[in-house]
């Protein structure tokens, strides 16, 4: 029996303007960096991403590398959009990236226009699509002039093959050349995909401001700062949980007992409010009104389920912030 995404999937989730531009993202959109790849069960992949827009999320973000392998998670969600969505792609926005290490040689990392046009071609056949809606370039490349990298993405918008474009973990100054580049190039930069949670708060030293000035847009990831804002790790760790897979990037040595002790304190303060500290940790981030998106992971429907429950409190008293900032 085919499956029917919920006709009230619209009603409890909030839509917000990406920078001054006409899309708007949901409060909360799914990222498939984990958990989404060929190791993966298809059919619990199947469940969180059906599940996800369910709830009202329309954004997926994907990379090239995502996996493991790498490129897997695009597959995986190819697979997805064939089976279950493939009649509403004019409902979802779909983002995919390219800028770490991707094949063998010189031409599969950083920001080549050789590597970019390349990558999204490959991005497109995996997940069987003709554009995506948002091509980022994954991070600064140190070597090769920033005039070929946002050329190349100013071309992929010529051809059809992305609606828009943006920049990931680029410093204000640098963001600040590649959103006049791209401005000069009649493609303005869309959106900006940052790291920033309670714990990881670089953003706010410039480079919000430079986003405002251009109207660019700002996804905020990591904002459970890899599960360190969530209570997994108050009672050690556990053997299902991201610092225990080896593959997933963040081992074991990175669960800093300072950063958990804090994290206690704040699910105290969580609690108070109403909410789990995930979902704290995810309305902290979208009181910025540059923030238009957080950007999750998951490894259950649950945690989605979780998270998007987060948006029926969004609001801070000045005491709640400062009770944060002094933990």
């Amino acid at each position: 029996m085919a499956w029917t995404p919920a006709e009230e999937r619209y009603e409890g989730m909030t839509y917000n303007r990406c920078g001054e531009s006409g899309l708007k993202l949901p409060a909360v959109s799914l990222g498939l960096y984990h958990n989404f790849g060929g190791l993966d069960p298809f059919e619990d992949c199947r469940a969180m991403v059906r599940r996800a827009f369910d709830l009202g999320i329309t954004h997926f973000d994907l990379a090239n590398n995502y996996g493991p392998p790498p490129g897997s998670a695009e597959e995986t969600f190819g697979r997805v959009l064939t089976k279950d969505l493939h009649g509403y792609r004019d409902e979802l926005v779909i983002s995919t990236k390219a800028g770490w290490d991707m094949w063998p040689g010189p031409y599969g990392d950083f920001g080549s226009k050789k590597y970019l046009l390349a990558s999204l071609d490959q991005s497109l056949a995996r997940m069987g699509l003709e554009y995506v809606d948002i091509f980022y370039h994954h991070r600064p490349d140190p070597d090769t002039p920033l005039e070929e990298t946002m050329g190349a993405l100013a071309q992929l918008v010529r051809q059809g093959k992305a609606l828009y474009v943006g920049i990931s973990q680029y410093k204000p100054e640098r963001a600040r050349e590649a959103l006049q580049m791209l401005k000069n190039l009649g493609t303005p930069c869309l959106i900006h995909q940052a790291s920033y949670s309670i714990f990881s708060r670089w953003v706010e030293q410039g480079l919000l401001d430079v986003l405002t000035e251009f109207g660019t847009g700002c996804i905020a990831f990591s904002t459970l700062a890899q599960g360190m804002l969530t209570s997994r790790y108050f009672d050690g760790i556990p053997d299902d949980s991201r610092a225990a897979k080896a593959r997933s990037g963040f081992s074991a040595k990175k669960v800093d007992p300072a950063k958990v002790e804090q994290a206690r304190k704040l699910n105290e303060l969580a609690e108070k409010r109403g909410q789990t500290l995930a979902q704290m940790a995810v309305a902290w981030v979208l009181r910025r009104p540059e923030v238009c998106s957080a950007l999750v992971g998951a490894s259950r429907v649950e945690q989605i389920e979780d998270i998007v429950s987060a948006l029926e409190n969004t609001e801070f008293t000045e005491e709640e912030l400062g009770a944060i900032d002094g933990i």
